[in-house]
C-alpha cells in the first residue's frame, strides 16, 4: 500500500489493488477516511469516515483538495486513468 502523501501525521494512502473511482484513503491518528478525488480538478469528497472529528475530517478534505495536482497523477500511475 503505498503512501503517496503524508499530512500532519496522516497517510494518505493508494491501494494497488483498489477499484474506481480514484480515491485515497486517509489513515492514522486512530482513525480512516476515503475519499472520493474528483480528478482532475476536485473537490475531494468524503465517501466514509471512521474515527475522525468533523473538524480533523474538514481540515483533511481542505489538505487534500491543495494536494490535487500530485495525487491524480499518482492515481493515474498505479491504476491507470481515473
Amino acid at each position: 500500500m503505498p503512501t503517496v502523501l503524508r499530512l500532519d501525521g496522516l497517510r494518505v494512502v493508494i491501494y494497488p489493488d483498489d477499484h474506481r473511482p480514484a480515491h485515497v484513503h486517509v489513515i492514522g491518528a486512530g482513525g480512516e477516511a476515503v475519499f472520493i478525488l474528483n480528478c482532475p480538478d476536485g473537490p475531494p469528497e468524503l465517501r466514509e469516515v471512521y474515527g475522525f472529528s468533523r473538524r480533523i475530517v474538514a481540515r483533511i478534505q481542505k489538505d487534500l483538495a491543495a494536494h490535487l495536482a500530485t495525487l491524480c497523477p499518482a492515481w493515474s500511475d498505479i491504476h491507470g486513468r481515473f
